[in-house]
């Protein structure tokens, strides 16, 4: 189901002129320090002395320009376990060395019921990240892979993540894993990439300019509204025409000296 949704107002020229402006924000009030701002996908060291090199494609600049880094906030290493009555669960594998407290652990890693896991013998994992991303045009946000990256050790299982419109739907991010192989643990180290966001404009060919927007009492009643949507209803895409209905004329407010 797709709804279009076309914004005039004073601070745009009009739909598809110039860049679209894309805001991020930290749905979170403490230890946002650790949490990295998104960041480009595209590398500096790579060569670009030859006229022939793929760096200097104009498909692949194209390409990496809509892709956004967002990394691994926390050291984590966990086991797929099942108790003595068959219930499945996680074990903390670094224990007393686990820079996350265990309490803190518990509210930022979890196993999904199992009921809900897609296949009945991959475990579904999440880990809860306050990453909102916004926009004042329509723009939709895919959450994949890092697959631009490469990974020495690649982990048990794949991640998944969705498409939605962030003009109308805003929420935060998280990161789903589906375990396929739960002989090996689970393991995140700080600082790698944990996914991307691409963000796709109208028309296509549009720039995109990220930039860390301010939570105004506006923005905030609309994600109250909502946020825990999917606790109520099952299909929350066919909420997008009410929430249209409902969006404040603006999201995205720069924060000064950003």
């Amino acid at each position: 189901m797709h709804f279009s949704v076309s914004l005039e107002g004073p601070e745009f020229d009009g739909p598809g002129t110039g860049p679209v402006s894309v805001g991020w924000m930290l749905d979170q009030k403490e230890a946002t320090i650790i949490f990295d701002p998104p960041t480009r996908v595209r590398s500096v060291d790579v060569n670009k002395t030859h006229a022939k090199s793929a760096s200097r494609c104009p498909a692949i600049v194209t390409m990496e320009s809509r892709y956004f880094e967002i990394k691994c906030p926390y050291d984590i290493q966990v086991q797929f376990v099942r108790d003595e009555k068959g219930n499945p669960g996680l074990k903390n594998l670094l224990g007393e060395r686990s820079p996350v407290r265990p309490k803190k652990l518990r509210e930022v890693i979890f196993l999904v019921g199992e009921a809900e896991w897609r296949h009945k013998d991959r475990p579904t994992i999440q880990v809860d990240l306050p990453y909102i991303f916004i926009s004042d045009e329509p723009v939709y946000l895919s959450q994949v892979a890092p697959f631009m990256h490469y990974a020495k050790d690649p982990m048990p299982g794949t991640i998944f993540g969705g498409r939605f419109p962030i003009n109308i739907w805003p929420r935060r991010l998280l990161w789903a894993f589906e375990w396929h192989d739960i002989s090996k643990p689970l393991i995140l180290k700080r600082g790698d990439p944990l996914f991307y966001v691409l963000l796709e404009t109208t028309p296509q060919d549009r720039a995109v300019q990220l930039v860390e927007a301010e939570v105004t009492p506006e923005l905030r009643g609309y994600l109250d509204m909502i946020s825990g949507t999917v606790n109520y209803v099952n299909q929350t895409f066919s909420l997008f025409k009410a929430a249209e209905e409902r969006r404040p004329p603006r999201l995205v407010t720069p924060k000064l000296g950003r």
